[in-house]
Order: C-alpha cells, then structure tokens, then sequence
C-alpha cells in the first residue's frame, strides 16, 4: 500500500481554497478513480496525467488508485490541478518520496507529453497558499513572475514534469527546448481572451507606445473639467450629446488622468484579471488603472459576473479600481444597467449559484454616454432631428431614475464648433497636467480620510461626510432648499456634497463653500456649457 498527499488550489470567485490532492496505491485490479465533486476538465485529467506521466519516463502503477481532493465539501474544477494529481501519484508509487510533497502547493496544466502549461488564476492562487501557510509553490515556467508577486514566497518555475521529478529527487534537471522565438507560444493558446480586458488604449507604432492625451480633445472645456473632478473624487459620470462631440475621447483618457495603483491594489487587480485570462503574459502585475468598455450588446452575465459553473469575473469586476466606460448606454438593456445599481453603491458583486455564494470586487469609476435620441441631433440648432417627441422620450427613458441617482455628474456635451476645429496654436491641458492636479486633490482627500477605511470623497458614506466633516455654515443652504422642494433625494444632496468636497480639494479649500457646492449642484442637474469654468482651473 502507497500513499501520498500534496496540495493544489481551487479558485472561488477570485478567491483561493487550498486542496489536499491524497492519492492512495492498493492491490487489485488497475483503475483510476477520482473523487471529490471534481467538474469535467478535473476528470478528464486522469488520462492527462497517465499520458504525461509515461511520456516523461515514468512507469504508471498497475495498480488500484485512487485520487481524493480534500475538503469533499468544495466544488473543484480547472486544469490546474493536473501538476498536483501526478506528483501525488509518483510519490505513492514511491518514485518521489512522499515527505518532499507535503508542504508543497503546485498549480499546472500537463500536457500529454509532460510539459507544464499555464493556467488561469496563478497569483489568487498563490496568495491563498501564503494565507494558508505554505512557503513553497510549483507553477509553470511562463507564469513564475506571476507567481512572485507574492512576498516570502518561494516559487519554483517548471517547464515539464520530468524537471519536476528530477529536481524533487535531487537528479540532474533535464533541459527542455524552448518554442522558437518568433513562433507564438502554444502554452498560452486559448488562455488570454482578446477584447476583454485590459490595456486596450495602448497602441505600438514604430516600436513606441501612445498613449491617448487629453490635449488630443478640441474644445469641451466643461466636460474636460468635469472628468477632472471625476477623477479626482472618484465620482460616476454621465455624458450627453450628439455623435462626434468627443463623449468617447474624454472616457478613453479618463484612465490616464487618474493615480498609480497602489502595490495592494495593484495585487488585488492582478487577481481578478488573471482568473479572467486577461492579464499581458509580458506584464505580471497591473500598475495603472484598468478601462474596459464592453460593447452595448453585452448580456448581465459578462457585465457582471457569473456564466456557468463556477462564476467568473464581469466587465465591472475588470473595471475595478479602473474605469468602466458604457457607449450608447440607452441601447443597453434595462435588466443589465438596472443590475449595476448594487456594486454602484456597495463596490462588490454578490453572484448566487446553485453551488454556492460568490462576491466579485467591483469598485469602479462608471462613464454613460449617450446621444439625447436615436438619431443623435436633438437639440441642435440647424441639426434636423427626425425623431418623433414620443421616440425621444422613449430613447431618454432608457435610463432609469434610481442609475442615474447614482451618477454624480451630469454634463451636457456641444458639438464641435469649426472654429474651434480650425485653432492653430489653441494651448490645450495635458494628461500629465491634470493628472499632478489630481494626484495633489487625492493626497488632500488621503490626509482627511487617514483614519478611515475610505480613500476619496466618492467612498464616504453621506452620514459620515455630515456628521464629520462639515462645510463652511450656509454653503449648503441651496441644497437643503431643494431636497425640501423634492428637487433632489436624501442621496443626491449626499452627492452633492461628495463632490463638493473634491471641488475643494482641487482648488485648495479646506472645506466646501457656497461657490464649491453650487458648481456641484450645476454638475448634478446637468451642466450648461460653460458653467464648470467656476471651477478656477485653467481648461
């Protein structure tokens, strides 16, 4: 009788649980069972593992084995667990000593010739082994970097699983011939998903990087400033106006503007794009904030979270600490823009399925744009809409009242004048300008909040924000005015105030006067063109 345990991960959401992988060796006839509620691709690993296991030299035991993943209790699925099952199986077969496995954690997919594929979810994995305990992991070559995002782990990168055996039993480690530079590399075929993630505003051209500037946007100095609040509070936004003013322009450079992430938000990004296979198999960690823009078409599921079996992370998830931007929100469907009103406010998906309770982090800066109707030229002076008054109602009514409740800022977006197409020498901001600004009115906003769980003034609780820190006496009297005329609900004067609070940090004010809330409160009805020039910055 043999018998010999190791441990693997399974992922939960973008949560790890560790397993033990235990696999026993009696007499009897040569089966193979695996138990454990293992899904389909866990299953099909039995003939993964025999064929990689014969493939790299080793006899399979003709004997009874059985494979159990421990706790019973938790759904199991993925490829990952390939590496785990095979060196278990050696080492009750005795061609490993089973005491050098123990407190070992190993994640990988075999391939039938022995080579040791990436899969999805490396770094939650590790992490989770690090909260576990466990000191020393085994991952795939290409996912090692990966792997050592995690402090006081030791990571140990293979590229097959003969190298594996030889260096758990001290033999020479084998070389193994690397893919041909200029060919794509098959390990990692099918596990990054295109169009779905992030980096998708970077563009190489000539062996350079370019990235979008807010220079590039011609006029919009309302909007411009707007963004800048935005991203300086961490507030929604909600763009209007007619094709081609720049709604799109303005949400693609939102991220650009907004400050590094911090090396535990960076980490907790990292996690949930690698579940999802979006994370750049050249870049290990995700420094900067993430934008995604899923096309209107987008069913509730990809937006946020869930599918089959075991959920998996939406476009809000991937958004998280990021941006996410939603073009033609209007022809989005209710149901799916009515879904996003519970991470709006909580900051966390909670996905419940017939196996158990997911939570997706999903804190996030949301952009709408939308035309004001279907053709997009109403309102617009010699523009000729077409639309019926009925069709346009319809088209504006798209948005509900509690979404909306929940966007701070509500800018109106003007067409493009030629003069201001044809300005030569016109001195536009740069993205590094406005983002100094911002860095400065966020490191403001950290100093108040330094003994708080929250980090900017779109995260504070109304309660908290009135009964701690106040504005100047009076400043809110207008506000106060039209929450009592049923002009604005308890949470848009809580808005209100949020943004109140950024303007003031933006413009140096150690707390919101008259001036500050009454820019906020043109911000949260829907600014007229211009109207943001109170804001004092230069646009």
């Amino acid at each position: 009788m043999g018998f010999a345990r190791t441990c693997s991960v399974t992922l939960v959401g973008v949560e790890g649980v560790v397993v033990e992988v235990q696999a026993d060796l009696e007499p009897g006839v040569a089966s193979f069972a695996l138990v454990g509620l293992p899904d389909k691709s866990l299953v099909e690993s039995r003939d993964r593992v025999r064929a990689a296991v014969v493939n790299s030299g080793g006899q399979w035991p003709q004997k009874k084995l059985t494979v159990g993943l421990s706790p019973a209790s938790v759904p199991k699925g993925g490829s990952g667990f390939d590496l785990a099952v095979a060196s278990a199986v050696l080492g009750a077969a005795e061609r490993i000593d089973p005491r050098v496995l123990a407190d070992l954690v190993m994640v990988g997919e075999l391939g039938l010739d022995g080579r040791v594929r990436p899969v999805r979810g490396v770094l939650p994995a590790v992490l989770a082994a690090a909260d576990a305990g466990y000191r020393q992991v085994v991952v795939p070559e290409c996912s090692a970097a990966e792997a050592s995002l995690v402090p006081g782990v030791a990571v140990l990168g293979v590229r097959s699983l003969r190298q594996l055996i030889a260096v758990l039993t001290d033999e020479p480690v084998p070389e193994e011939e690397p893919d041909d530079p200029g060919r794509p590399d098959p390990a990692h075929s099918g596990l990054h998903l295109p169009s779905e993630g992030f980096g998708g505003l970077t563009t190489r051209a000539g062996g350079r990087e370019h990235v979008p500037d807010l220079s590039d946007v011609v006029g919009q100095r309302s909007a411009r400033a707007a963004m800048e609040i935005a991203a300086a509070g961490g507030h929604h936004v909600y763009l209007q106006g007619p094709p081609g003013a720049g709604k799109t322009m303005l949400a693609e450079r939102l991220p650009a503007i907004l400050p590094p992430l911090s090396r535990a938000e960076s980490l907790e990004v990292t996690a949930i794009h690698s579940v999802a296979g979006t994370l750049p198999p050249d870049r290990p960690l995700i420094e900067s904030a993430p934008y995604c823009a899923p096309h209107h078409s987008s069913t509730m599921q990809s937006l946020v979270g869930g599918g089959r079996g075991t959920a998996r992370p939406g476009a809000v998830s991937l958004a998280h600490r990021g941006v996410l931007f939603l073009d033609e929100t209007p022809e989005f469907g209710g149901h799916v823009l009515d879904a996003l009103r519970q991470p709006l406010e909580s900051g966390h998906v909670v996905i419940a399925r017939s196996a158990g309770v997911v939570r997706l982090p999903a804190r996030f800066m949301m952009v709408l744009a939308a035309n004001p109707c279907p053709c997009g030229r109403f309102g617009q002076r010699g523009a000729g809409c077409e639309c019926w008054s009925s069709a346009v109602r319809r088209y504006q009514a798209r948005l509900s009242g509690p979404l909306l409740d929940r966007v701070d800022l509500r800018v109106r977006v003007e067409a493009v004048t030629r003069a201001e197409l044809a300005a030569v020498g016109e001195r536009r901001e740069s993205t590094r300008t406005v983002a100094d600004r911002v860095l400065a009115a966020r490191e403001r906003a950290a100093d108040r909040f330094a003994d708080t769980p929250w980090r900017t003034n779109g995260e504070v609780p109304g309660h908290a924000l009135r009964t701690r820190w106040h504005a100047v006496a009076g400043a809110l009297d207008e506000a106060e005015r039209r929450l009592e005329r049923g002009l604005l609900t308890a949470r848009g004067l809580d808005r209100v105030l949020r943004v109140a609070w950024t303007v003031a940090d933006l413009v140096g004010h150690d707390r919101p006067d008259a001036g500050d809330v009454e820019l906020a409160l043109h911000l949260r009805t829907g600014a007229p063109p211009g109207a943001v020039r109170a804001l004092g910055t230069p646009a």
